[in-house]
């Protein structure tokens, strides 16, 4: 099978199901950005981190497939004539937003007080993280636009929200990990 297909030269591309949309289409802007996530917490995970991080983040990247996948589908194709779903995969659920809840309130545990806003920084390991922190709330923005035109399963976009929770809380970790000083952010007065 090769690589290029030259369906798309003329500037659209087909959706689960076959239907063909424009490259530009906010679909393909809202799973194309998933896809950036997830490629952003592959370079989380390549770091020096602990064992834990990593095979969360190897869960959460492995969930993020099957958010692309629903955000892929064209959802008048989401099921198929016999009745059956056209992704025969497990969906985003209930267990899948809890599991980033308990380790945001597992890693918050050691963590203290946020009293400022932080900037991002610190380590080089700690801004990857934030870079993906960033684009996943750029995915989010861009599911919660596609929602209200054709929506899906709203545990997509509750995951979305929740794991820019975990990334930003996994950042702090990271840094306390790391001895990476967490600057505050202390706007100036104005006289």
């Amino acid at each position: 099978m090769k690589v290029y297909t030259k369906t798309g030269d003329a500037g659209t591309t087909a959706l689960f199901g076959g239907t063909r949309v424009p490259k530009h289409h906010i679909r393909i802007d809202s799973y194309g950005t998933v896809d950036e996530l997830n490629s952003f917490i592959g370079l989380v995970r390549d770091q020096e981190i602990d064992a834990r991080s990593k095979e969360i983040l190897t869960h959460i990247q492995n969930k993020l497939f099957t958010v692309g996948a629903v955000l892929a589908t064209d959802p008048e194709k989401m099921v198929l004539k016999n009745g059956k779903d056209r992704l025969n995969i497990p969906k985003i659920n209930e267990e899948d937003i809890e599991l980033l809840e308990k380790e945001i309130d597992w890693m918050e545990t050691s963590l203290p007080q946020m009293t400022h806003f932080v900037l991002p920084g610190g380590h080089t390991t700690v801004s990857y993280c934030h870079v993906a922190r960033t684009v996943c709330r750029r995915a989010e923005r861009l599911a919660t636009a596609l929602y209200e035109i054709e929506p899906f399963d709203a545990h997509t976009l509750k995951y979305l929200n929740r794991l820019s929770d975990y990334l930003f809380v996994l950042a702090r970790k990271l840094s306390k990990d790391l001895q990476a000083d967490e600057v505050k952010w202390i706007p100036t007065k104005l006289d």
